[in-house]
């Protein structure tokens, strides 16, 4: 895994660090039980803060993305996969309520709707 840093993105560091561990993950990149490199390792590397490194690991931790074992590391959590996937329905299930709403509210037909839909599917990375 290899963590790109911007510091021009205007994205705090430590949750572009976040960002793209999770999306390793949801890729298969990161298997659960794989070992993160150690907070030491990654700030050297990157050349940033071990309070940054510790904060997005201590954050992902709190997300169940990944575990945290005293004098041993940081590993990927079990079926952390599943739990992010999970947690991205519940939020377009969300987001897609909202539309409804706001559809119903200007008068879209449903037809309509659904086409708008898939054509910001398609234009998604």
């Amino acid at each position: 895994m290899k963590l790109i840093i911007s510091s021009v993105s205007g994205e705090p560091i430590y949750e572009q660090i976040k960002r793209q561990i999770r999306e390793a993950v949801l890729s298969g990149e990161l298997k659960s039980g794989e070992a993160l490199p150690s907070l030491r390792k990654l700030a050297r590397e990157l050349r940033i803060s071990v309070l940054t490194v510790t904060r997005a690991y201590n954050e992902l931790a709190d997300e169940g993305i990944i575990v945290n074992v005293q004098g041993k590391g940081s590993f990927v959590a079990e079926k952390s996969d599943e739990r992010m996937k999970k947690k991205l329905a519940g939020q377009v299930r969300n987001a897609l309520r909202q539309v409804g709403v706001a559809a119903k509210a200007a008068d879209i037909p449903l037809i309509d709707l659904m086409d708008m839909l898939e054509t910001e599917y398609k234009k998604a990375k």
